[in-house]
């Protein structure tokens, strides 16, 4: 995971102490310091099961959905609180949408209740609370006595096909389920995928053909997807930039190769580039993708001599769920053309803390004379498609998630490795 992305997801979860969250359009913003947690003496006392499904049988696209009980008991001797917090794992290479995988919750033996679908981090997480409420209320478990709710659950014919079976867990996203209390069950899915992941590297990353050295760096942006089916919506490709040290105007100038030719990336940020979109249909069959990429300062930069600097890749679906899920970082010295050189380091792997985007002019789009003049690369598998700039979206929050965000810096010491995703090989 690059510095960039963690510090953003640390942002996220720390939040819940000082921020609000507008959960959805029109409706009101909400403290999040109004959904407390359960008192201590609560905590890890509660016990989740999760019955056959039924009809039993691998879910379909579009097809029939399945039905199972879901029980939550208290064995203690005092009342406990439930946010529940149901989370579905392992799907497959592609982050889930909205209309991938239907979910409702209707109460048994407990209260009528309203059901969510959120995308914390970019996960799936289907959500419920007592109806008419907050989405942050949680349902009063008495001593002793235990709560059931029936939970459908199926895939809509979007559901990608780069995915198949998935892992459904059942816990409390506040902490009150007992260490060995929440529930797990698996869903088979048809037709039988294998499933892969997205590949995201750079390689290749050197000095320009006939340019002094550092003065301009060429390397290659690869993709490669392992695994069946194909990405059914287009991949958009941020680039986000960091450098060994900070001056008021960085101006670093970004081409890509489209067609055979280089073409300059315009941005009204200085830290961030948006690369060339990916199309729909992306696949293991497309083979390796491979965009050219060089960068080089302007000549109005403020860097007078050589520094570092980081790129770091990451890829997300352009609709809906944007959130990254495949990536990686490189590092390299880059010289202004003024600059006195020195021998081209190694190009190593490493991410660092991303600094504030201060104001500045746009990069020119246009080549400096030395990188213009060496323009004699021949393009892979790069299309003249370029990605829009804007600020990506939270889709998927309904009202209710920000209760989420409260109790997340618990619930992630319960999720420890087991919910990061690896943006990398």
């Amino acid at each position: 995971m690059s510095a960039r992305t963690a510090a953003r997801r640390t942002t996220l979860r720390s939040a819940a102490a000082t921020a609000v969250v507008a959960v959805v359009a029109g409706t009101a913003l909400m403290p999040l310091s109004a959904y407390a947690a359960p008192a201590a003496e609560n905590l890890h006392a509660l016990k989740i099961t999760m019955g056959a499904p039924a009809p039993s049988g691998p879910l379909t696209r579009g097809g029939a959905a399945e039905t199972f009980e879901l029980t939550v008991t208290n064995p203690a001797d005092k009342a406990s609180s439930f946010h529940p917090w149901i989370l579905l794992e392992d799907a497959g290479a592609s982050p889930l949408r909205q209309s991938d995988v239907s979910f409702k919750v209707e109460g048994v033996t407990a209260p009528a209740t309203e059901s969510f679908i959120g995308h914390q981090d970019g996960e799936w997480q289907g959500m419920f609370h007592p109806a008419g409420k907050p989405g942050g209320e949680g349902f009063e478990i008495p001593a002793g006595a235990k709560l059931t709710w029936k939970v459908t659950i199926g895939l809509g014919k979007s559901y990608p096909t780069t995915n198949g079976d998935f892992k459904l867990t059942a816990t409390s996203y506040t902490g009150e389920a007992a260490d060995d209390g929440s529930a797990t069950m698996t869903f088979k899915t048809d037709p039988s995928v294998k499933k892969g992941k997205l590949e995201t590297a750079f390689k290749n990353v050197g000095d320009c053909k006939g340019v002094p050295a550092l003065q301009c760096r060429e390397m290659d942006l690869t993709y490669r997807l392992t695994g069946d089916g194909s990405f059914d919506d287009a991949l958009y490709t941020s680039l986000d930039l960091n450098f060994g040290s900070q001056v008021k105007v960085p101006n670093l100038q970004v081409w890509a190769q489209v067609n055979g030719k280089w073409e300059g990336l315009s941005t009204d940020d200085p830290y961030h580039f948006m690369l060339p979109t990916i199309p729909k249909g992306f696949s293991a069959a497309s083979g390796e993708r491979v965009l050219r990429l060089r960068t080089s300062f302007g000549p109005n930069t403020d860097y007078k001599k050589a520094t570092d600097v980081t790129l770091h890749a990451g890829v997300r679906l352009a609709e809906d769920n944007s959130t990254e899920f495949s990536g990686d970082d490189t590092k390299f010295q880059l010289a202004p053309a003024t600059a006195t050189t020195s021998p081209s380091p190694t190009p190593s792997k490493s991410a660092t803390t991303q600094p504030s985007a201060s104001a500045s002019p746009s990069p020119s789009s246009s080549t400096t004379a030395a990188v213009a003049a060496n323009t004699n690369t021949t393009a892979t598998g790069s299309t003249g498609s370029l990605a829009h700039t804007g600020a990506d979206s939270n889709t998927g929050l309904y009202s209710g998630l920000a209760a989420v965000l409260v109790a997340l810096g618990g619930a992630a010491a319960w999720l420890g490795a087991r919910r990061r995703r690896a943006t990398r090989a």
